[in-house]
């Protein structure tokens, strides 16, 4: 997917990196080899990256243009920041603003920049760095937030316990340049596009829903970091804050998609897809 219609909405996505720095082993710690091979028949080849011998990940913003918007869906890792716990996303150069207009986007097309959550590889991109500072990207977008999400996070940030520094370079800035819209967890943004709890993987984690004339699509966030927890929900992610509340959300979300033909782009999926039944569990289809 470089870019799709769904209706009378546009959906293109600009990958950031292309791969994960954490093996599956890693990032789901309670599964297993064994019980991941016994879904390589449907991972492969689309949800596998044979380059790394392991499931494929992306770390990617998702853009839609509705007949009135143009919004962006999380925003990456960023560049210039200093990330000492993760090589790869340590003071990055990368190309995302030329990828973003590659897409037809420039930041100041921008209407909204919907926050799924503050996680680091997410909010990365609402900054950049600017004559000495820190500067909202996309400088005429409200930046939207669940509020639940933004109190825990300038709590963690303030106390210390923030230790990627994000918070302080990717969202006080936006806080401060008066640009944050701090909502209610099932905010509706437009006609077209409304949040929705999914709390779990973080206090105030929210999917956001895009409803249009052809059907509907749900960007997930983290609520899942890896294709096989479609068929494996019970596996949370090694950085979720309450595993237990994030496997519960995360059943509950593909029992309710499974079959609907919602179309789900996921926060680190390679591709987006469906989710749909097959021999009493679950599984996940590319879209086409």
């Amino acid at each position: 997917m470089q870019t799709m219609k769904l209706g009378e909405v546009t959906i293109a996505r600009v990958i950031e990196i292309d791969r994960s720095s954490f093996p599956t082993s890693a990032m789901l710690p309670d599964s297993t080899a064994d019980a991941i091979a016994a879904h390589h028949h449907w991972l492969k080849p689309h949800f596998f990256d044979e380059r790394t011998g392991d499931l494929a990940s992306r770390i990617q913003t998702y853009v839609v243009r509705t007949p009135r918007h143009t919004v962006v869906i999380d925003t990456g890792v960023g560049n210039d920041k200093r990330r000492a716990g993760a090589p790869a996303w340590h003071m990055r150069g990368s190309s995302y603003l030329d990828d973003l207009a590659a897409v037809g986007v420039r930041p100041e097309h921008v209407d909204f920049v919907l926050c799924t959550h503050l996680h680091v590889d997410h909010v990365g991109w609402n900054t950049r760095w600017q004559d000495g500072r820190w500067v909202p990207t996309f400088p005429k977008a409200e930046y939207v937030i669940a509020g639940a999400e933004w109190e825990f996070w300038k709590y963690e940030s303030d106390t210390g316990k923030e230790e990627s520094g994000c918070i302080a370079d990717s969202v006080v800035p936006v806080v401060e340049a008066g640009q944050a819209r701090l909502v209610d967890s099932d905010f509706k943004v437009d006609e077209h596009l409304r949040f929705e709890p999914s709390i779990g993987h973080t206090p105030g984690h929210v999917c956001v829903r895009l409803t249009t004339s052809a059907g509907e699509a749900v960007f997930s966030g983290d609520l899942m970091h890896r294709t096989v927890q479609v068929a494996e929900p019970q596996w949370s992610s090694r950085f979720c804050y309450d595993s237990a509340g994030a496997r519960a959300t995360r059943r509950a979300f593909v029992e309710r998609h499974a079959d609907s033909g919602t179309l789900i782009l996921a926060g680190h999926f390679p591709h987006p897809g469906f989710i749909v039944r097959e021999g009493g569990g679950y599984r996940f289809t590319p879209a086409a």
